[in-house]
């Protein structure tokens, strides 16, 4: 009863760890740490299967990782024509119901016996398992127990779990557990992906697919706070879309959407020429580029290729922009909304202008004095409204 009341605690802990991981990352990591501490393992790992490129990738290697083994690879990818079992055969097992069983391999080859192993057990025989064999002697270890992953009713991936030489290899019962632990992984993964895709839709604009300005304001705060610590260059750039209502009053509020779609993706376009740059739509036809890093005459550049562009949207009056970076004499810059008020009265000035270029703050003594006004006008309040103190 001993061990059955420890192998529920360990079933419980892993579901509790996943359920606590506040990223993917961390939510893989646990599964796999859980995983390997409830089998007595030293080794785990955990994979997806990428069906489009018909390979198995490494999501995370925890425990006694050997040499070239990372915790999160970026490219740690295996064949799938190598593993068929993990993609081919699996499905006929559970077609009927149920999931799928775990199965136990050595360094010298499949497990005879075992669920899903052994030549001739339960279909598989050698020609499937070698590759495993011959990564286990690779890298020291003595068996491995396999188990499948399934989500939404079809094969996900699966968690890998390894013990060193010299250690007992595991049996029928770890099997079994492992099964176990894969269904709670599999819920646990079900759960991290609702969280993420809410998380996503919480910080993207759902008309242009642009982050929002929630996300603005969460990412700058962290970018003035890196700029305070290590004097990181961090630049807005503050866009007002000009002509929107006039577009919407002739031709309605449809013509008016393609039109912040289309600016929304030119914005994105001219984003990725700065490494790491937000591109968000803040509301209604006020948009901006976050940039952390780049030199500001890099952002200013890539900001006037925005207005060219801007103006050759059709049905569109091209777009005012405004510049704040604390790469130019703006004075000291101790919160994110100091920077967005800059940025602001920037636009706000490139406006009033009628300017076909950015108008940068630091460069023109108009706009810091402007900035540093209280808001005169319900569009100077409208940007400043929600912006983090």
């Amino acid at each position: 009863m001993g061990g059955d009341d420890a192998r529920l605690r360990a079933v419980v802990s892993l579901a509790q760890a996943m359920a606590a991981a506040h990223t993917p990352r961390g939510s893989w990591r646990a599964a796999a740490l859980g995983a390997c501490e409830a089998l007595g393992g030293s080794f785990a790992a955990l994979s997806v299967w990428e069906r489009g490129r018909g390979r198995l990738r490494v999501l995370v290697n925890a425990g006694e990782r050997a040499e070239g083994e990372e915790e999160f690879p970026e490219e740690e990818t295996y064949p799938v024509h190598r593993f068929p079992e993990i993609a081919e055969f699996l499905h006929e097992r559970w077609a009927g119901g149920g999931e799928p069983d775990a199965w136990v391999e050595t360094a010298d080859g499949p497990v005879g016996g075992m669920p899903g192993g052994g030549a001739g057990a339960r279909g598989y025989g050698h020609v499937y398992c070698h590759e495993r064999a011959a990564a286990l002697r690779r890298r020291r270890r003595g068996c491995c127990v396999v188990a499948p992953i399934v989500l939404h009713g079809r094969a996900w991936g699966e968690l890998y779990v390894a013990r060193p030489v010299g250690e007992p290899v595991f049996g029928r019962e770890d099997a079994d557990l492992a099964t176990v632990l894969a269904a709670v992984v599999a819920a646990g993964i079900a759960q991290t992906e609702r969280l993420e895709e809410l998380r996503k839709l919480a910080f993207t604009d759902p008309l242009t697919g642009l982050a929002n300005r929630r996300a603005v304001d969460v990412r700058l705060d962290e970018a003035v706070e890196q700029h305070q610590a290590d004097g990181a260059v961090v630049s807005l750039v503050v866009c007002d879309l000009n002509g929107l209502k006039r577009v919407n009053d002739s031709h309605g509020h449809a013509v008016g959407d393609r039109l912040l779609e289309r600016f929304g993706s030119v914005l994105s376009r001219c984003g990725a020429m700065l490494p790491g740059a937000l591109a968000a739509r803040l509301g209604g036809d006020e948009f901006c580029l976050l940039a952390v890093g780049p030199e500001v005459d890099d952002v200013i550049r890539v900001a006037a290729e925005l207005c060219e562009r801007a103006a050759e949207l059709e049905l569109g009056d091209g777009v005012a922009c405004g510049i704040a970076s604390t790469g130019d004499p703006i004075g000291p810059v101790v919160s994110a909304r100091r920077l967005f008020r800059l940025a602001d009265a920037a636009q706000y000035r490139a406006k009033a202008a009628r300017s076909t270029k950015p108008v940068v703050a630091g460069r023109d003594g108009e706009v810091i004095r402007l900035a540093d006004s209280p808001p005169k006008s319900p569009h100077d309040r409208r940007h400043l409204r929600g912006s983090r103190p």
